[in-house]
Order: C-alpha cells, then sequence, then structure tokens
C-alpha cells in the first residue's frame, strides 16, 4: 500500500468555519434564509475532505520499467497506473519524473494508467523518486499527496557509436575498424571473401591472379596480441570530454571485438579483461563503464611490454601519452576527445579523435588513414 502523507484541509476547514459564522448570524438574526446556506457551507467541504481522505487511503500505485539499464539517448518505455480500491476518485491528478506534464485524475473515475516513453542523455545510475498521486475534490478544498510505485534505480549505459576513418568521416565504420585489427592478427586460419578496407598486404593474390572472385586471409587473433584499450578518464576538461572518452573507449571495444576481440583496461583495475567476439563478459563490462568517474586512476603501467597494440582513451585533451607510458618505452594510439591542433586524426569515434604517435603507434592506425 503507497504511503500518504497529510495535505492540506485548510480549505475545507476555512468554508466549514464561513458555514459556523452564518449559521451564527443566522441564529443571532433569526433569518432562516440563511440556515440553508450555513449547513452547505459545513456539510460540503466535510463531505468533500472525507471523500479525499477515504479515496486517498485507498489509492494504489505501481510504476513498470521496461528494463532496468538503457544506453544514453534510448527511450524506455514506463507504464504507471494509478487505482482506486474503494471509493472513486473526486479528482486529483498523477506526477511522475519521467511524464512530461500531470495527467488528471477524472472525478468518479477509477483510476487512470499512463503510457510513456522516458529518455536519459547522460550516462550513469539515475534514482527515480516515487510517482505522486494527488487526491483532491473538484472545487480545491482539500487534497492530499499519495507517493507510491517505489523507488526505481536504472543505469544509463554509455551510446555505443562507430568508428569513422577521416578525414570527414565518410568511410564506414566497419571499415575503420576492420584495419585497425589488422595488426593483432598472427596465425592464418584460411581465406575468405574480400572486405571492404581490408589492407593490400592481406589480399589473397593467386585468386586475383585467376581472374576469381578477389579473397582475403583470414587470421586468428594470437592471445595477447590482440588491441588493448586502456581508458584514462582523469582531468577532464569539462563533464562532456569525460563522457567522451567513456563513449570512446566503449565503442572502440565493441567494434574490435567484432573483429576477432581485443582487451579493455578500466580505471581503477590492475588487470584488463578479455571481450571476446561474442561479447559474453560486454555486459558486465559495459555496466563498469557506466560508473566511472573522474577521480579513477588507471594501473598505466601494467600497459607497456604488450605484444599487442594499445589505444589510450584519455578524458583529457593531451598531445602526448602520459609519462608512465613514456617512461617504460609504450607509444600508444592517443584518442582524445575535439581534435588537436596542428595534427591529423587517423580515426574519429563519439566525439573524439584517435592519433598515432611512434611506429608501434602507427601499425595499430595504418589502415585507418588510408
Amino acid at each position: 500500500m503507497p504511503g500518504g502523507r497529510p495535505s492540506s484541509l485548510r480549505g475545507a476547514f476555512s468554508a466549514a468555519g464561513l458555514g459556523v459564522a452564518l449559521g451564527l448570524a443566522a441564529w443571532g438574526f433569526d433569518a432562516e434564509p440563511l440556515w440553508v446556506a450555513a449547513a452547505a457551507l459545513v456539510l460540503l467541504p466535510l463531505l468533500s475532505a472525507a471523500w479525499v481522505l477515504l479515496a486517498a487511503r485507498r489509492t494504489r500505485v505501481t510504476r513498470t520499467l521496461s528494463s532496468r539499464r538503457v544506453q544514453e539517448g534510448e527511450e524506455v518505455p514506463v507504464r504507471i497506473e494509478v487505482r482506486a480500491d474503494g471509493l472513486p476518485f473526486p479528482g486529483g491528478e498523477v506526477a511522475d519524473a519521467l511524464v512530461r506534464q500531470p495527467v488528471e485524475l477524472r472525478a468518479g473515475g477509477r483510476g487512470v494508467r499512463i503510457d510513456a516513453r522516458a529518455r536519459f542523455d547522460r550516462r550513469g545510475p539515475q534514482r527515480l523518486a516515487p510517482s505522486r498521486v494527488t487526491v483532491a475534490d473538484p472545487l480545491g478544498l482539500c487534497g492530499r499527496v499519495v507517493s507510491g510505485g517505489g523507488t526505481a534505480e536504472l543505469l544509463v549505459l554509455p551510446r555505443i557509436e562507430p568508428v569513422l576513418a577521416t578525414p570527414g568521416g565518410e568511410e564506414t565504420g566497419r571499415r575503420a575498424h576492420g584495419r585497425l585489427t589488422g595488426l593483432a592478427a598472427t596465425e592464418l586460419d584460411g581465406v575468405g571473401a574480400l572486405r571492404e578496407g581490408t589492407p593490400a598486404s592481406r589480399v589473397y593474390w593467386p585468386a586475383v591472379a585467376r581472374g576469381a572472385e578477389p579473397m582475403e586471409r583470414r587470421f586468428v587473433p594470437d592471445g595477447d596480441g590482440r588491441p588493448l584499450i586502456a581508458l584514462d578518464p582523469q582531468n577532464p576538461a569539462t563533464l562532456e570530454d569525460l563522457d567522451a572518452a567513456v563513449r570512446a573507449a566503449a565503442s572502440l571495444a565493441v567494434h574490435l571485438a567484432g573483429e576477432g576481440g581485443c582487451w579493455l583496461l578500466l580505471p581503477d583495475s590492475r588487470r584488463a579483461v578479455a571481450i571476446e567476439p561474442s561479447l559474453g563478459s560486454w555486459p558486465g563490462l559495459h555496466a563498469r563503464l557506466a560508473m566511472v568517474h573522474e577521480r579513477s586512476a588507471p594501473a598505466l603501467t601494467d600497459v607497456a611490454g604488450r605484444r599487442g597494440g594499445v589505444i589510450l582513451v584519455s578524458a583529457r585533451r593531451r598531445d602526448r601519452p602520459p609519462a608512465a607510458l613514456r617512461h617504460a618505452g609504450a607509444s600508444p594510439v592517443l584518442v582524445v576527445p575535439g581534435a588537436l591542433p596542428g595534427r591529423r586524426a587517423s580515426f574519429s569515434v563519439a566525439g573524439c579523435h584517435g592519433y598515432a604517435s611512434g611506429r608501434a603507434a602507427r601499425r595499430v592506425a595504418a589502415g585507418v588513414a588510408s
């Protein structure tokens, strides 16, 4: 049963008091016609107050969300049901944070069902306050507020966006991220149809020489040779930069997983987690990315010396990798919010741009810029 809280009955008491005063005047001046008006002014507010209180006591409120997890910008279907188990409603309205405008409770009605769609533009946990039902009489003399539906917890996940080669972002994410993963493949797994964006080094030229359908050599990733994505959320200029970096890391992880798998190193974690093409580990990692804050610190010292390429996604607009990686001799692809002046990006994703600095980094991003 939803819990109600006392609300104003002052209007009803004031009207009843006026009726009592009118009755005293009718008695003092022996004005019999005033007795009818005095009785109406006393009885009507008291009956209205009783109706409101009894209806509010038996009000039931339920709120149902279709999902407890949703990506940024996606709509979540919401259903709010308000019903009276006893007396019909004298009137009132239903208000909820997920509904743009209050919905009227019709006088004499038994309830209302509201179907709405909510949208959340920022990642992170969302705590939704209970729905508020105001039960009030048609004259507005008194009312009572009932809270129901419970407090709901919802997690907004970072949005997944395509990886685009630059300049212009005209190429598809398939072409861009497919070429990013070329360096991680070391063991031949056969040949297959030629895909868009495949570098010339992987084209199966004997098939071309025979005049057959163009083919490409397929490889399987070599364990530690898969690319690693490291997220550094520290010291962003704005919260928008932090969110952009988180979206970029999530988008790169999904794209690279689809091309053979990758590793993801989250802040406050000393070990990277593998993401396979099946994305079995992704839901948990996606939820952890939604909770990332700027005070988290990545263990970048563990990134150096990896066999595969390293992609460092930084929430801070820096023009070179942090000292921990430079001292260790690592040269990752650097992904930052916005664009760095005077430098040409290899690819873009979620409002961020990727830059190759050093021979190893250029190998990671080689196909994207071409």
